[in-house]
């Protein structure tokens, strides 16, 4: 059982994953019938995930991180290899023109996700083995390396927008790790030269960034789902058109039960549910931060800030999509999106820094 310490995130993550559930539902009922004829196909799946993630949370929070530890490093080359293998024909299933999933069918499993824990969890450890971080050679260069390695693997399949979310959660457990900023200056300088070149190198992604600046420019094509998603928030107002009454999700938003699910949201429960709704998010994040901030444990610490900040960036990017503030990028909402390995992935790791509560708690 959750202690009660935890008990107050685990009721944030709980009506967050039920709000999702019912959101799916009513955003996927007109897809779900046309696709498979079965109006809640979509949500009947996503209940299934939830109750699997509410077990991994739960077994999760058991976790002993201390002693997982010595299993760090073989955890994170398993994850490697999961990323080289989903890029063999045959091996990894080919979706939307990425292949970044195992599976037989409709039922998918995304490596990346589970990298994203991995090497969370092998910069904690490095992290904590430095007192304090002097040299960027000496103590910096192996979380670059191995954060480095599971980018390009991500990026071949090719999926920039988990890379990203995964490079900037590792990022503030570097801050946090008080380094200098002279540091960040320099890569920053060589990530914006890197990222420039390689949105130039792949014309969906050069489309991508020229739809955000003027989605008018490409209406039928690069620029659609965002300007369908923001058709869909405006008429929202303050308290939306009702539950299931939304107009967007009649095929003008494409498979609006994922990464726009957000602007169906908006225009069924208008700016009261979404601002309640982010303040859900505010809460799950300012008590994953309470867990970092008050562990007595270096290594649990890092891994607190990771896995919160994992989510908080995740967060952050969804929205800021679906409302125009940034590029397109296929980052899901965490707990409120379709996606099964993303949801129990993502309880799972809340799971993870419970167990960092609990282990606090009974030191």
């Amino acid at each position: 059982m959750f202690t009660k310490k935890c008990r107050k995130m685990t009721i944030y993550i709980l009506l967050c994953t039920l709000l999702g559930i019912l959101t799916i539902g009513s955003s996927s009922r007109v897809w779900a019938l046309y696709k498979f004829n079965d109006a809640a196909y979509f949500i009947k799946r996503q209940a299934v995930f939830a109750f699997i993630g509410v077990f991994v949370m739960m077994m999760a929070s058991k976790v002993d991180l201390m002693k997982l530890k010595a299993h760090n490093k073989g955890i994170y080359l398993a994850c490697m290899a999961s990323l080289v293998l989903v890029l063999i024909p045959g091996l990894g299933v080919q979706r939307n023109g990425s292949r970044s999933w195992f599976g037989v069918g409709s039922l998918l499993v995304q490596p990346s996700e589970f990298f994203k824990i991995a090497i969370i969890l092998m910069c904690a450890q490095w992290l904590a083995s430095r007192s304090r971080i002097k040299s960027f050679m000496k103590d910096l260069l192996m979380v670059a390396a191995m954060t480095l390695g599971g980018f390009l693997l991500i990026l071949l399949q090719p999926d920039f927008g988990s890379g990203i979310v995964m490079v900037c959660s590792i990022v503030v457990m570097v801050l946090a790790a008080d380094s200098p900023l002279s540091y960040f200056v320099r890569v920053g300088f060589l990530g914006i030269l890197g990222f420039g070149a390689l949105i130039l190198s792949a014309p969906y992604r050069l489309a991508r960034i020229t739809s955000f600046i003027d989605p008018w420019q490409d209406p039928l094509g690069s620029g659609f789902q965002i300007i369908q998603s923001l058709f869909a928030i405006a008429p929202g107002g303050l308290l939306g058109k009702g539950f299931d009454a939304s107009v967007q999700k009649h095929f003008y938003l494409p498979e609006p039960q994922t990464d726009f699910i957000f602007a169906i949201f908006a225009e069924e429960w208008g700016f009261i549910g979404c601002a309640l709704l982010i303040l859900l998010y505010i809460l799950i994040i300012y008590e994953g931060v309470k867990i970092a901030k008050n562990s007595t444990n270096a290594y649990l610490a890092y891994v607190a800030i990771g896995i919160i900040s994992l989510f908080a960036i995740q967060v952050l990017i969804n929205l800021g999509v679906v409302v125009g503030l940034f590029p397109v990028t296929g980052i899901t909402l965490p707990l409120f999106s379709y996606g099964g390995s993303s949801l129990v992935v993502m309880m799972g790791s809340l799971g993870l820094l419970m167990g960092i509560a609990n282990h606090d708690s009974a030191a």
